[in-house]
């Protein structure tokens, strides 16, 4: 029996890891690093202790403070190899305990990733892990293929809202097929959020200790950030600090292992409104998620857009926040109905309505790696794979390309 192939979707804050045929991801560690800095001496016997001396994930955290946290994910995409390739040593053999060399591995990417990465990939996969074979999938169709747009008679076409901890992109996909062109990078994301939230903390509170600033700030985001659908409304709830719109949260903290107390006030809408009014957050970008939307699809042809306004699909865990799907399918629906009103004021013509569907999931968060998985579970998955004999004849061009899942399989 064939043994199911591994899933790995790695972010620039978390990576899911799991084997194909699941709902969901075995694991869900960060992409984080922790080596011993270089002039550190190490008194041991081993030959080569140095090699073996990280950590990653959680572990790697619970080490920073004797060794240095490295991330090899920068903004989607990897920015150190050799560190890379340590971290799949370790999520491979300690983490998912399988034998590569009998596995197909599928690896996701992200939109518009280079073929020189796509080639470095496989040389890792191939000459360090010897697997049996290779896929790598856009991510953005992978998210497209979870939501059950590909069970539809529309060929495959959707728009997907990526928004992780580094990175947030919207990707039009036609007929299964990513429009490059139309690709449009909004420079807000997960990491954004978490650091207002810590500058808010410690605007408040000196009693946290630096090392545990961060993760504490990104576990009140996720634990109490929302949001509104009325900004105004809710700084007047927050302008009393007395406010029951004040929450609590306490914790311990993950480096210091101190316990951790903080009040949590209007960072807990403030926080999110960042993709809807970037100018009173973000600095050199104007330009509200929205927006963003609506620009992208009437770039798009236009047999297409009518396909992309019907499936949007929210995927990554910055899009997980209560109230986000709603209110940008509000947003959006209000630029389409008013392109449409002026349409019909201009030309005498009514143009049949433009529903816009946000679809949102119990998944979102791991949405990539669900789709992944669900494509590796395929019956011809298999044979549509680079194997390790193609390698060996061929070298690591093969992965410049792959069956886009939506044409072939």
């Amino acid at each position: 029996m064939e043994p199911p192939a591994v899933v790995i979707d790695n972010g620039t804050g978390y990576s899911k890891l799991g084997l194909a045929g699941n709902l969901q991801p075995h694991f869900i560690i960060p992409t984080t690093i922790a080596t011993r800095p270089v002039n550190t001496v190490v008194t041991t016997s081993r030959p080569q202790a140095d090699d073996l001396d990280f950590f990653i994930g959680e572990e790697a955290f619970n080490h920073q403070q004797t060794h240095g946290l490295v991330f090899p994910m920068k903004e989607g995409q990897i920015n150190s190899w050799d560190d890379m390739e340590r971290y799949w040593q370790r999520c491979i053999h300690d983490v998912l305990r399988v034998e590569s060399q009998s596995h197909n591995f599928l690896l996701t990417e992200p939109p518009m990733n280079t073929p020189e990465n796509r080639e470095q990939m496989a040389e890792i996969m191939f000459e360090t892990f010897n697997v049996k074979g290779l896929y790598i999938g856009v991510q953005a169709t992978m998210a497209l293929f979870a939501s059950g747009v590909t069970n539809r008679q529309d060929s495959n076409t959707g728009l997907v809202i990526d928004s992780g901890d580094g990175v947030t992109h919207i990707i039009p996909i036609a007929h299964g097929f990513v429009i490059n062109s139309c690709i449009k990078h909004i420079p807000i994301c997960g990491r954004d959020i978490t650091k207002f939230v810590m500058h808010k903390i410690k605007q408040r509170n000196d009693q946290i200790q630096q090392e545990d600033l961060m993760d504490t700030a990104r576990r009140v985001k996720e634990s109490f950030c929302r949001v509104s659908l009325n900004a105004e409304a809710e700084a007047k709830r927050f302008a009393d600090p007395r406010s029951d719109a004040w929450k609590v949260y306490q914790g311990v903290g993950k480096a210091t292992g101190q316990p951790i107390t903080v009040r949590v006030g209007e960072e807990q809408y403030l926080g999110p409104e960042a993709f809807f009014n970037p100018k009173k957050l973000v600095k050199n970008w104007d330009k509200p998620l929205d927006e963003m939307i609506d620009t992208t699809v009437q770039t798009c042809p236009i047999d297409v857009r009518r396909g992309l306004y019907n499936h949007i699909v929210l995927s990554g865990g910055s899009t997980l926040f209560p109230g986000f799907g709603q209110r940008l399918q509000g947003l959006v629906q209000e630029r389409v109905n008013a392109r449409l009103s002026r349409y019909a004021s201009e030309s005498g013509t009514v143009s049949k309505p433009i529903p816009v569907q946000i679809k949102s999931a119990d998944y979102q968060r791991y949405a990539v790696w669900l789709g992944a998985s669900m494509l590796a579970s395929g019956s011809t998955f298999a044979q549509s794979v680079h194997t390790r004999e193609q390698y060996q004849e061929h070298g690591p061009s093969i992965a410049r390309s792959n069956v886009v899942f939506g044409a072939g399989m």
